[in-house]
């Protein structure tokens, strides 16, 4: 929703609300590219466990991606589940994007082994996942349930059971603390940006 100069309020296109999903999408791309081309290796600005100075890491983690076979993994999962809570506009995407990134952060920074270092999308993807889930329960009207519940059992036949198991430490070489805590991102997410209800006015006494 923009405001045009007169303050009225000017809709934007449906289909520009998915600019953004594919705006970070093309990023972790670019950044894979010149990776590969330039020395060095940009994960290593990611989360590295137990050090303060790596703490910017919690914002960049979510970009940087080890392989391109990490890279390949994440992107589909992410457009899928970005774009459906994209759908709902840019301003609320961003907001799941901060939250899921700060709070997915944490996870591996305070549980992994000392040094650690964790990188990749893959939090994000579990925040989505988990805002769509919960977001059923925020909704603020029956209709808008119905919609979310429809879009929740959908993504979860096609996600539940890797997600379920990508929370559990299972896997040598994954972050499921990234995982885990990128999913309470998201259901917190849920929580703080669900529709504040105008407060009812009273009557005066006669």
């Amino acid at each position: 929703m923009a405001h045009t100069l007169d303050g009225t309020r000017e809709r934007a296109p449906f289909a520009a609300r998915f600019v953004s999903p594919l705006i970070l999408i093309a990023l972790m791309w670019t950044i894979e590219f010149a990776d590969m081309l330039l020395p060095g290796r940009f994960e290593v600005l990611g989360i590295r466990a137990w050090d303060l100075t790596h703490l910017p890491g919690v914002v960049l983690a979510p970009i940087l991606h080890s392989t391109w076979a990490h890279l390949i993994s994440n992107t589909v999962p992410f457009l899928l589940l970005g774009c459906l809570v994209a759908a709902e506009g840019a301003r609320r995407f961003w907001a799941v994007t901060a939250i899921a990134t700060v709070i997915g952060g944490i996870g591996p920074w305070l549980l992994a082994w000392p040094g650690t270092v964790t990188v990749g999308a893959s939090g994000l993807v579990f925040g989505y996942f988990a805002y769509l889930m919960v977001r059923v329960f925020t909704a603020g009207t029956m209709s808008h349930r119905i919609i979310y519940a429809v879009i929740a059992v959908v993504v979860f036949v096609l996600y539940g059971g890797s997600m379920l198991v990508g929370i559990l430490p299972v896997h040598v070489g994954i972050s499921w603390q990234g995982h885990l805590f990128g999913a309470l991102g998201g259901a917190l997410a849920a929580l703080l940006l669900r529709p504040r209800r105008a407060p009812q006015s009273r009557r005066a006494p006669r």
